[in-house]
């Protein structure tokens, strides 16, 4: 394993971590509710449907959560490599006990634990596909593919770099006007913070490598679905088999 991947795996599965995640839990939730919620809402089901998401680098279950309160008759499967996170994630779950369940999985890995489930309705992900490798991006959305059903979809919450300075720009200062905080916190990380600032952006890529990531695994009605400055929810359906009838979602 390398040094940076050691890194990765230190900064996520350390108990300070999972504090720290813990106690800007608020100020997360404020900054990605909306796209965890209209996840939610692409997700092709009725509100009444039963069915099974599984939720990959779920952490402490933000995005499981919208997708719980949108549908009340779902289940969540919840995967992720930090015992530190899943354990604060566990208290964060408590008022949806019975409807989801933690699996440890290191996506960086990508070896597949038999307690996920062969094939899950839809696959979700928020804020864990750009700390992997480009070739472990790929991998990822293949696997991601053959676990799901015929017309599944998978959905991703996560940003993106770009490499047009004025864009860049353009970001940072729309950023900083929204939430003044972040522009005093950039100049203000500890060394612990500025760790995991650089373990965020270490494998950062841009947008177009990912949809065609997405078009090389077998996707179809691949999109941007989603965007605000550098986050954006990208995503697309596994193809219906040959022959078989096609709904609208």
């Amino acid at each position: 394993m390398s040094q940076h991947a050691d890194m990765n795996a230190a900064i996520w599965q350390s108990s300070e971590m999972a504090e720290t995640w813990a106690a800007e839990a608020a100020e997360r939730e404020r900054g990605h509710a909306s796209p965890w919620r209209f996840i939610a809402v692409l997700l092709p089901f009725g509100e009444q449907d039963a069915f099974t998401v599984l939720d990959l680098g779920a952490g402490t279950g933000g995005l499981s959560r919208a997708i719980l309160d949108a549908y009340p008759r779902c289940n969540a499967v919840l995967a992720d490599f930090s015992a530190a996170m899943m354990g604060a994630g566990e208290e964060a779950m408590r008022p949806y006990a019975g409807r989801y369940r933690y699996v440890e999985f290191d996506l960086q890995a990508g070896d597949w634990p038999a307690a996920i489930p062969a094939s899950a309705d839809a696959i979700v992900s928020s804020m864990c596909v750009h700390h992997l490798t480009d070739e472990r991006k790929q991998g990822l959305f293949a696997e991601i593919l053959q676990h799901l059903p015929p017309g599944g979809w998978y959905f991703n919450y996560d940003p993106v770099r770009t490499d047009d300075p004025v864009v860049a720009a353009t970001s940072q200062r729309t950023a900083d006007r929204r939430n003044p905080y972040l522009a005093h916190k950039r100049t203000h990380r500890t060394p612990e913070e500025q760790a995991r600032w650089d373990n965020h952006m270490r494998h950062l890529i841009p947008l177009d490598p990912q949809l065609a990531y997405l078009r090389a695994a077998g996707f179809e009605g691949i999109d941007v679905y989603w965007k605000r400055l550098d986050f954006v929810i990208y995503g697309g359906r596994r193809p219906h088999a040959p022959g078989a009838s096609s709904s609208p979602g």
